[in-house]
This record gives C-alpha cells, sequence and structure tokens, in this order.
C-alpha cells in the first residue's frame, strides 16, 4: 500500500488543503493499492508562486547545467526501473514486460535525447539587421494521462527543464503514484526548488484552474478530447499557449500489393499495445476486398495468442482496462457492433475465459464494418479492432481520413514510393510505413480534434520556446 499525503511544492513535501484523498485501484485485483491527497485551488496558487519565482534563476542557467539535470533525471529513472515499472502495472494494468519497456524505459530515452539536443541546439541566428532570440515561455502546467503515465510527464517536463522553464505537474486521479515516485526521484537531484512542482487532484477543480490561471504562461495537456476542450476554454481568458495531445481514431491501410499474411499479424499488435488504451494505436483496419478472407483468418487464428490476464506474468499479452467504467465503457462499444451487423471475429462481450474478477473485456475483432458504425467512428480504448474493405486506392485513402481524429497511422505495400504518396494524403501527424517503429525524436502529435502542437524531439523543444526579434541599426 503506497499512501502519500503530502505534495511537492518549492522543494518540500507540504500538507495538502484540499478535502479527502484519491484512492487507486489495481485494475487486476480490483483492490486499493494506495492513495493521494486532494489538492486545491489555494495549493495551485502556492505551487505556481513557487514556480514563478524560481524562474528567473533556471532560465539563467547555462545548457551545461540542464544537461547535468536532465542526464541525472534518466539516470534515477533507470536506477529505479524496476519500482516505477511494478508501480504503473499495478495502477494501470500494463503487461509488466511492457510497462519496463515502454512505460519506464521510453520516458528514460526521452530525458537523455534532451540533455544530447542541448549541445547543439541554436539558440540565436542572425537575420538580416536582427538577432533572433529563443527564450523559455515560463510556468508551465502539466495535466497528464493515466494510460502512459510516466512518459506522458517525462514527455513535458523533459523538455521543459531543458528550455528553462519551471512547471506545476497535475498527474491523472487514475495512475498518480508514479509521479509522486518521480517527485522523490526529483527532490534528490539537487533541481532548485520551485522549478518543479506537483499537485494532484481533481481534474474539474485543479486542473480547470490551473488552465485558467493568471501567472501560468502555458497549458500541455493529454488526455479525451472533451476534456482537451475544456482546458482550451478555461485558458483563453488569458490567451496562454495551450498544446493538445487527444484521441485517435487511426487507420492501418494494406494497398493491393501488400502481403496479407504480414497484415495481419501486425494489425493485432498495433491495434492492442497497452491492451489498447493508446491514443495512437491502429484500431481501423483498411484492407483491399480481396484480402478480407485472408487476413481474417490470419486474425482468427493468432488472436487466441493475444492472452489477457494478470499482468505481472510474463506470458500475458492483454492486461484488464484501467477502471470499471473504461471496462463498461468498452464493452458497450462492443455490443454497439454487434448490435449494428458488424460480424465477431473474435473476442465478444462477458470476461475472458478463466478470469472471474477484475476490469477486463475480451480482446475483440470486427469485420464487415462501415463508416455509418459507431465502432468506426469513435475512440474506443481498447482491445477492438474494426475491419474495413475497399474496391480502390482512392476509397482506401477517403476511408482512412473519414474521421474527426488524425494522430496516426499506417500503411503497408511492397512498393516504399507508393506507400510513402498514400502516406502524404493521409491526415494525421504520423504514419507508419510497413511496421516502422516509434521515434521518440520525431515530433508526436495530431491533426483536427487529435490536437495542436507537438511533442517529443526538436519540435517538442520549441513549443516551450518564445521567439523574440531585436532590430538594430543599418550600418
Amino acid at each position: 500500500m503506497m499512501r502519500r499525503d503530502a505534495l511537492y511544492i518549492n522543494g518540500e513535501w507540504v500538507e495538502a488543503t484540499g478535502d479527502g484523498v484519491i484512492e487507486v485501484v489495481n485494475p487486476a485485483t480490483e483492490e486499493v493499492i494506495g492513495s493521494v491527497p486532494v489538492g486545491s485551488q489555494a495549493d495551485v496558487d502556492a505551487a505556481v508562486t513557487a514556480a514563478r519565482a524560481a524562474f528567473p534563476a533556471w532560465r539563467a542557467t547555462t545548457c551545461e547545467e540542464r544537461i547535468a539535470a536532465l542526464n541525472a533525471l534518466s539516470a534515477a529513472i533507470k536506477e529505479n526501473t524496476e519500482e516505477l515499472a511494478q508501480t504503473i502495472t499495478a495502477e494501470v494494468g500494463t503487461p509488466i514486460g511492457y510497462s519496463r519497456m515502454a512505460m519506464v524505459g521510453t520516458p528514460r530515452v526521452v530525458a537523455r535525447s534532451y540533455a544530447k539536443m542541448l549541445e547543439t541546439f541554436e539558440w540565436e541566428e542572425e537575420v538580416r539587421n536582427s538577432l533572433i532570440i529563443k527564450e523559455p515561455i515560463g510556468v508551465c502546467a502539466f495535466i497528464t494521462p493515466w494510460n502512459f503515465p510516466l512518459h506522458q510527464i517525462v514527455g513535458k517536463v523533459a523538455p521543459a527543464l531543458a528550455a528553462g522553464c519551471t512547471m506545476v505537474l497535475k498527474p491523472s486521479k487514475e495512475a498518480p503514484l508514479n509521479a509522486f515516485l518521480l517527485a522523490d526521484i526529483i527532490d534528490e537531484m539537487d533541481l532548485p526548488d520551485g522549478v518543479f512542482n506537483l499537485v494532484s487532484g481533481h481534474g474539474s477543480d485543479v486542473g480547470e484552474y490551473m488552465s485558467s490561471h493568471h501567472d501560468i504562461d502555458m497549458v500541455s495537456f493529454t488526455g479525451s478530447t472533451g476534456a482537451g476542450v475544456r482546458v482550451s476554454q478555461a485558458a483563453a481568458p488569458t490567451v496562454k499557449r495551450v498544446t493538445l495531445e487527444l484521441g485517435g481514431k487511426s487507420a492501418n491501410v494494406a494497398l493491393d500489393d501488400a502481403d496479407p499474411q504480414l497484415v495481419g499479424k501486425m494489425a493485432i499488435g498495433a491495434c492492442y499495445q497497452n491492451s489498447g488504451q493508446t491514443c495512437s494505436a491502429l484500431t481501423r483496419l483498411i484492407i483491399p476486398e480481396s484480402m478480407n478472407d485472408e487476413v481474417c483468418e490470419v486474425i482468427s487464428g493468432r488472436i487466441a495468442r493475444y492472452t489477457a490476464g494478470d499482468p505481472l506474468d510474463d506470458a500475458t499479452r492483454c492486461g484488464p482496462m484501467v477502471s470499471a467504467r473504461q471496462q463498461a465503457s468498452v464493452s458497450e462499444y462492443i455490443q454497439s457492433g454487434l448490435d449494428e451487423g458488424a460480424t465477431l471475429i473474435a473476442g465478444g462481450m462477458g470476461m475472458p475465459d478463466g478470469l472471474d474478477s477484475g476490469f477486463y473485456v475480451k480482446p475483440t475483432v470486427f469485420a464487415d464494418v462501415t463508416p455509418d458504425m459507431a465502432i468506426w467512428q469513435e475512440e474506443i480504448f481498447g482491445p477492438v479492432l474494426v475491419i474495413a474493405t475497399y474496391e480502390s486506392e482512392e476509397e482506401a485513402l477517403a476511408l482512412a481520413n473519414d474521421s474527426i481524429y488524425g494522430l496516426s497511422g499506417g500503411v503497408w505495400s511492397a512498393d516504399a514510393e507508393r506507400a510513402m504518396a498514400f502516406a502524404r494524403g493521409m491526415r494525421t501527424g504520423q504514419v507508419s510505413i510497413n511496421g516502422g517503429p516509434f521515434n521518440i525524436s520525431a515530433p508526436f502529435g495530431g491533426y483536427k480534434m487529435s490536437g495542436n502542437g507537438r511533442e517529443l524531439g526538436l519540435h517538442g523543444l520549441e513549443e516551450f520556446l518564445e521567439i523574440k526579434s531585436i532590430q538594430r541599426p543599418v550600418e
């Protein structure tokens, strides 16, 4: 049991002034495994005041000092890998192997990547009689999700530190414990007081107050599209910068020269990583009509290997949904697919075989899905793959772009140039060609209702910078 009873403000653990606690439930066992305090608007004010006071000194630090801090953060995350991975698995239900690799390993690399970036980053440039300089934006508010909790935190904290910004973090209610472990790590790093602050609490109170706060210069939010809209509305009166990484309903397209066996095999993992609780998951598989039978046969034959069960078991491929509410939501979508006439290839309603507790759903696949179905249009955020067919490449592209979202995508073809041309036509923030792996040095973010702004890489750093032009006399 991990019970935390204080917030991290101005380099100290201080008592929260809000009422009550937020209990954290293990979704695999349905047991309470910890709690964090409920912060208040007064706690946010204290954290923002600390961050504002710390900003002048932190922005004045050298690149060498920030590099040292980022490398220290990366090393500390690596040193605490097992505790962090076990905690995230207990909070989210992520299979432990994936926790170690993606949930902890990726943020460790991200922190180190920003240290490396600072070694060559150009802070100034000459444009005729002007000096163009890049400066830290100021005090930043971070509101982060539960599905990749530590990665989404470090993906904001690391570039902010690199830029010279200070910050206040509000982690998710479902998975806040790893954020408190990160605060422990930062507390031991000799980071100046007030640079990093942590206030847990409810989004409707703490999150919205942070978004509207007159002394916060930027809000970086990751979560649902609906919540992102509310963050934008709260931030609008103060005209602060807002970056949003929101939902997705990403298409995975096989062109007619792709290998059906490979497409079917790879489509499962592309949809089901982190038990389908991934905003960039490729949840819509779009294939030629001529390929339908073979691809569906491959998927139905392999889906049984995608075992659902105890996330601490190395053999488990699919863990539980993060909460009873999420379990109910995914189940409603599965029922919707059945009611709307989609063909059930695998899975369906009810608990996976052998499980009678935990917030599980069956890894599910639907074929014969049409664009008018809810399972085609709406983000399910669970292990549900939907398959549609097309007759022409133009129809395939139209189906891929038939979404209010535009976060990710995939395309498969034996012809690399043809795949590249198709990828260019997809209205989405990233596209994987023939299973190209995720790149932490490339920008990540979405089109349309998947958000605005970018995280990771050089573009992620620049989100935390203001640009100033200084004009000098022309001689």
